[in-house]
């Protein structure tokens, strides 16, 4: 039996689509001894393999760490292989404020040393005396008390877009780097200060309460499911959002919306947006924030050297990454010189523009559009804005509504209004016709044409 995907995202994706059916975010983690995680790995790969479940989780001696994707008429059936081990019987699954069913497109399970990395030696401290768990409203409360110091243990990137009022919000790369430094910054607080600490689901708090708590620290507290788990009681309860802005998240969505506050400037051009994207230039891949108009002006780029370097041929582009270092090797996320309005370390929470609202059921309609695949893209001619694609399934005439998605391109429809076969004009075309369109955006070799039915 192969435990390992053998499908790429595009034929997943496509699979999602022609499936119809409502897929659920999720997330969770459990710190327990696992003696075999290599089987513990394998195992789990199989059960969730025939459930359709996707994600990326990590596996070690010390527990899981996992975000998922699962149909939802499978969510029962998926909840029953955590209960088959004690560790997980009654686990809290932190499900996706905001869903999409392209949030992951691989099961990924890997065995590592530590399902965070934190760069702690655990046999150091005890890691089972952590600090004490605190529900949205109780973490509102301790909010207001002026003896509270709140921290926010994710990255710079993550907290630009979103943080709790009055947090300290490090700037930093990784969980790694921010535990000697809040350590260090608030070393004469020990004693008489409460420590409220928050991250994305919870599970960095975990390690960082012991941790603290180890150094020194007398009242440290963490927000119980981290942000995810807070959104979800302050929207049941009717509770105040003490949490200003987007969560970051680390799937296709990149964030989801806790309140429609937007507290952060695109890098490039400053206008208000809270709005990540990585770089389309396959040397680069800089996370970056970018607002639509420089989406659309930059095709997707952080910088004019990338927006060059992507119309170049595909060969070509390939041959000057050889040998050379690239992507997360030589830039550091959302640090790029060329990103001018860049924020992290002390982040204000001043409301720079509001969110428009998203319209409901986004995702519902997104399931409905009934689509075949037709043919894949094999270029884009930019000063006349043509695009190429073979034809690999059924035909097209002018006059059909399609639609072009990929990875970067996202998903766009148009009308046919003229088309060209193998260089001439025409009413329809074949299976193995090269076509050509007018087309006023670029696309991609991931991305594929569909027929909307």
């Amino acid at each position: 039996m192969q435990l390992y995907n053998t499908l790429s995202a595009e034929e997943r994706a496509q699979l999602i689509d022609e499936a119809g059916k409502e897929r659920l975010t999720l997330s969770f983690y459990a710190y327990a001894k696992i003696e075999d995680p290599k089987k513990f790995r394998d195992d789990l790969f199989i059960a969730w393999n025939a459930l359709d479940a996707l994600g990326r989780i990590y596996v070690a001696t010390e527990g899981i760490n996992a975000q998922m994707s699962v149909p939802a008429e499978n969510f029962e059936a998926f909840r029953d292989t955590l209960e088959a081990y004690d560790f997980m019987k009654g686990i809290r699954l932190n499900v996706a404020v905001e869903q999409d069913n392209h949030s992951f497109l691989k099961l990924t399970i890997k065995v590592r040393n530590k399902i965070v990395a934190d760069g702690l030696n655990d046999e150091t401290f005890d890691v089972t005396n952590k600090g004490i768990h605190l529900k949205a409203q109780e973490f509102n409360n301790m909010l207001e008390d002026p003896n509270t110091i709140v921290v926010d243990f994710r990255n710079h990137y993550e907290s630009e877009v979103g943080h709790f009022e009055g947090a300290i919000t490090p700037d930093v790369e990784n969980f790694r780097e921010s535990l000697p430094i809040i350590n260090e910054q608030l070393q004469d607080y020990k004693e008489d200060k409460n420590l409220l600490m928050y991250c994305t689901g919870g599970i960095r708090c975990e390690k960082a309460s012991a941790y603290f708590k180890h150094q020194g620290f007398k009242n440290v507290y963490q927000l119980e499911g981290g942000i995810i788990e807070y959104t979800r009681q302050i929207k049941e309860e009717n509770i105040e959002s003490k949490f200003i802005g987007k969560n970051f998240v680390f799937d296709h969505r990149l964030g989801e919306r806790i309140t429609d506050d937007i507290i952060s400037q695109c890098h490039q051009c400053g206008k208000p947006c809270d709005n990540h994207t990585n770089c389309a230039n396959d040397a680069c891949h800089l996370l970056f924030i970018q607002c639509d108009e420089c989406k659309a002006k930059m095709e997707n780029c952080c910088s004019t050297e990338c927006l060059e370097t992507i119309h170049l041929p595909w060969e070509e582009q390939v041959a000057r990454r050889k040998g050379l270092q690239v992507g997360n090797k030589i830039f550091r996320k959302g640090k790029s010189d060329a990103l001018k309005f860049k924020q992290s370390g002390d982040l204000s929470t001043l409301t720079l523009a509001k969110a428009t609202k998203a319209k409901t059921n986004d995702v519902r309609q997104k399931i409905k559009v009934k689509k075949t695949l037709i043919g894949k893209a094999e270029h884009y001619f930019t000063k006349s804005k043509i695009a190429q694609f073979l034809i690999e399934n059924n035909g097209l005439a002018v006059g059909d509504k399609v639609l072009i998605s990929g990875p970067t391109t996202g998903e766009q429809q148009i009308t046919i209004t003229e088309l060209f076969a193998n260089g001439i004009s025409t009413e329809t075309a074949k299976v193995g016709d090269q076509i050509t369109f007018v087309l006023p955006f670029r696309v991609r070799l991931s991305d594929k044409l569909y027929k909307i039915l």
